[in-house]
């Protein structure tokens, strides 16, 4: 009888969706082949043997163990492999190189693509290992930022700079601090943002020069454990010295509408609800979103997204956001940025739950650092 196999070559290091099926982390691609529920690993004479002990799969083979006399090409053990096993038809993800495809196209394989974000969907329902592991890195995420913020708190306005042992504290030392602070403990914290001023109001700026006195400082740093390689992902802005009213008072509506969506995160809620309600609730505040200057303003990215093996994936709080299920872990970050004013997004982890959820996230929310 013929048979579907679901199939993934790549290197787990760079695909969450194989390190998700396999647990076995590598650098190099690797085909994963499942049929009807068993999993098997196809590997080269360097990884097999550690692939045996390490991959949570139910056989690993040889690849050259799968050749006969005269044959080569790297597709082919896959191809004798899937014709042992009568599978004509194999599920691939959408990354799945075209090569690949047509390759097996010509020898007689149908290939159907997943156009789905997640090869795997069940990977936005979280085990409770999972989750424990995504809450280890948020804490090491938060003694991190910590650290930075303390050195803010020892840091003194002197001439219009802050300044830390005599040095100018920039956007670069924070980050760098931060960054190794997490290395040393087995987390890879990439792309870091820590962003002073008018330049945070482009959310994905990572900031660069002197900490700004008196202007808003964003924060937002998504570190991944090199042991269970989870993300966590945590964002906060803060002031060195006193803000403007004005800034207060943008500061204080975003935490509102971050409560108004911690509040709404339950099971069976719709994202892009949660989403809506807090863009109204901010234009019902005086803040309107839209283009002035040539500049997008006001509240113009997701209110949150999935995170996981990967920072972002399903499910989203956005305008094409989705519903949201018991064990999803979301964040929950809306975001006003106005560069008259300031940047302000307030950032916590949550896990979805029956009837709420559980903030993963116990980092203090102050606006200004004295």
């Amino acid at each position: 009888m013929a048979s579907t196999a679901r199939v993934l070559i790549a290197a787990s290091e760079l695909d969450s969706d194989l390190f998700y099926a396999t647990r076995f982390l590598a650098p190099d691609p690797f085909t994963y082949v499942e049929i009807r529920g068993r999993k098997t690993l196809l590997l080269n004479e360097l990884e097999v043997d550690r692939a045996r002990r390490e991959a949570a799969v139910d056989e690993v083979l040889c690849t050259t163990d799968l050749l006969r006399k005269g044959q080569k090409g790297s597709l082919v053990p896959l191809v004798n492999f899937l014709r042992r096993h009568q599978a004509r038809v194999v599920e691939v993800p959408s990354t799945f190189p075209i090569a690949h495809a047509r390759h097996l196209e010509r020898r007689g394989v149908r290939v159907r693509c997943k156009p789905s974000a997640l090869f795997f969907e069940e990977r936005m329902t979280k085990t409770a290992d999972e989750i424990e592991a995504i809450r280890e890195t948020q804490r090491a995420t938060e003694a991190a930022v910590a650290d930075a913020l303390d050195l803010l708190h020892r840091a003194r306005i002197v001439d219009g700079r802050i300044e830390h042992e005599g040095q100018t504290v920039t956007c670069e030392m924070l980050r760098t601090r931060m960054d190794l602070f997490l290395h040393e403990r087995g987390y890879l914290a990439a792309n870091t943002i820590v962003a002073s001023g008018a330049d945070g109001c482009d959310p994905h700026c990572r900031g660069t020069g002197p900490v700004r006195p008196h202007q808003s400082l964003v924060i937002d740093i998504f570190p991944r454990s090199l042991r269970t390689r989870y993300y966590s992902d945590m964002t906060r802005t803060v002031v060195k010295g006193h803000p403007s009213p004005e800034l207060k008072r943008l500061y204080q509506t975003v935490l509102d509408g971050q409560r108004m969506g911690l509040g709404a995160v339950r099971a069976g809620a719709d994202g892009a609800k949660i989403h809506r309600a807090i863009l109204d609730y901010f234009t019902h505040k005086g803040y309107k979103t839209g283009l002035k200057d040539g500049r997008m303003q006001g509240f113009f990215h997701g209110t949150g997204h999935g995170l996981g093996l990967d920072i972002h994936e399903p499910p989203r709080l956005s305008r094409l956001g989705q519903q949201l299920a018991e064990n999803n872990v979301v964040t929950v970050e809306p975001g006003l940025y106005y560069p008259a004013i300031g940047a302000v997004r307030i950032e916590d982890t949550v896990v979805v739950r029956g009837g709420d959820s559980e903030n993963l996230t116990s980092f203090h929310k102050i606006l200004e650092i004295e």
